[in-house]
C-alpha cells in the first residue's frame, strides 16, 4: 500500500515524510494560487531532496494543460511521476506518454461530486492514452478541487473503481481515524494507496513527521 502526502514546500517536510514511512511526496507546480505552489527551480530542489532519501518518489502535481512546458519541467526536475489534478484531456496524457522520459508514471485525478465522477465518460480514453493510474478525489459543492479535506462516499468509490481498469489512489479528507470507513475500498483488487494533505499538517500549516506517521500506521494496520 502506497502512502502519499501532498503539498510539501520545504526540505524539512520532505525528510520528515520519509522518516514517517511515506512512499510519495506531492510537489505542486502549475497550481495557480495554490498554498503549496513551487517555482520550477524550487520543485527541482525538493525533488532532489526526496530522491536523496532513498525512499520517497517525488510527484509533480499540476493543474497545467501546457504539455510542452510540463515536459520541460519534468525533465529538468527529474521527477518520475506526474499527477494531472485538473481537467486535462486524454490527449495530454497521450502526449506525455509519447514524448515524456522513459518510465514516466502518469496519474490522472478523477473528481467526484455528490458521488458522480465528472470525468466518467473519459475514463476509458485516459486508459487508452496511457495513464498508469487514477486518483479519486472530492469536488466541493462550490466546485473547489484539490486539498478539500472532504471525504468521499465509499460506495461511490468502489463503484467507480469497478467501472475502471487501472489501479487507484484514494484521496479526500483521509486521516488516522477513518481508515476503517474505507474497508471496501482498501479491499478492492486495484486499490493502490492513499493521498493525504491536511491530516499531516500541524498548526503552522507544515507537514510534520508525527502527524504523518500516525496516518501511515493507522492505514497500514487497519
Amino acid at each position: 500500500m502506497l502512502i502519499k502526502f501532498c503539498g510539501a514546500t520545504t526540505a524539512a517536510e520532505v525528510t520528515d515524510l520519509a522518516a514517517a514511512g511515506a512512499d510519495l511526496v506531492g510537489l505542486w507546480h502549475g497550481v495557480p494560487g495554490g498554498r503549496s505552489e513551487l517555482t520550477a527551480a524550487r520543485l527541482a530542489d525538493l525533488a532532489a531532496v526526496a530522491l536523496d532519501t532513498g525512499r520517497l518518489r517525488p510527484v509533480l502535481v499540476t493543474f497545467s494543460s501546457d504539455t510542452r512546458a510540463l515536459l520541460a519541467t519534468v525533465v529538468a526536475a527529474r521527477v518520475p511521476c506526474v499527477q494531472l489534478h485538473g481537467f486535462q484531456p486524454p490527449g495530454m496524457v497521450r502526449a506525455l506518454r509519447r514524448d515524456g522520459p522513459p518510465g514516466l508514471e502518469i496519474i490522472k485525478v478523477l473528481h467526484l461530486r455528490d458521488g458522480v465522477c465528472l470525468e466518467e465518460r473519459l475514463t476509458g480514453a485516459y486508459e487508452r492514452a496511457g495513464a498508469d493510474g487514477f486518483l479519486l478525489d472530492a469536488v466541493t459543492t462550490e466546485g473547489r478541487i484539490g486539498s478539500t479535506a472532504q471525504p468521499l462516499d465509499e460506495a461511490a468509490v468502489t463503484a467507480l473503481a469497478d467501472r475502471t481498469g487501472l489501479p487507484f489512489l484514494l484521496a479526500g479528507g483521509l486521516h488516522a481515524g477513518n481508515a476503517h470507513d474505507f474497508a471496501g475500498a482498501r479491499a478492492h483488487p486495484r486499490f493502490l494507496g492513499i493521498d493525504v494533505d491536511s491530516a499531516a499538517r500541524a498548526a503552522d500549516g507544515l507537514l510534520r513527521a508525527a502527524r504523518a506517521r500516525a496516518v501511515t500506521q493507522a492505514w497500514r494496520t487497519a
